[in-house]
């Protein structure tokens, strides 16, 4: 335990003398992986690995990360989101997120109430302007 606050307490020093210089991209890389990544990887591992894909279990601990990440690179006067961040995160899905679907939610097919529209009319429509277009050509007095 007086390990992590003393890691904590080198990346607080870190941040601070940053931030007099202007953004050093490697030393911010350094940093969200020392801490705000050291805190998720711990946060996760308190979830169960079945409820990695459950927003609600999860939504608390990813906002964290996200915060962590802001919140370091607003005191080291870097860009946020920047292309460091967005490794960052693809790195993090790659490893809690690859199997969640991208809502989320489970995928699942819609209910036949909900398909059937979204098929019969348009097969409906194809027939009726078949229909008229044949009926048309069989009709055509006066037109030409």
């Amino acid at each position: 335990m007086e390990s992590s606050w003393l890691l904590r307490a080198a990346c607080v020093v870190m941040v601070m003398t940053a931030s007099v210089s202007g953004c050093n991209r490697g030393l911010y890389e350094g940093v969200i992986d020392k801490l705000c990544l050291a805190k998720f990887h711990f946060d996760m591992g308190s979830v169960d690995r079945g409820l990695w894909c459950s927003w609600p279990d999860t939504s608390e601990i990813y906002e964290g990360l996200t915060n962590c990440t802001y919140q370091v690179a607003l005191r080291m006067d870097c860009f946020w989101p920047d292309q460091i961040v967005d490794r960052f995160f693809v790195e993090i899905h790659r490893k809690y997120f690859h199997d969640c679907a991208p809502t989320g939610r489970l995928i699942h097919d819609p209910s036949a109430k909900v398909l059937a529209p979204f098929i019969g009319v348009p097969v409906l429509v194809t027939l009726l302007v078949t229909a008229l277009v044949v009926w048309r050509s069989k009709h055509t007095e006066g037109v030409l």
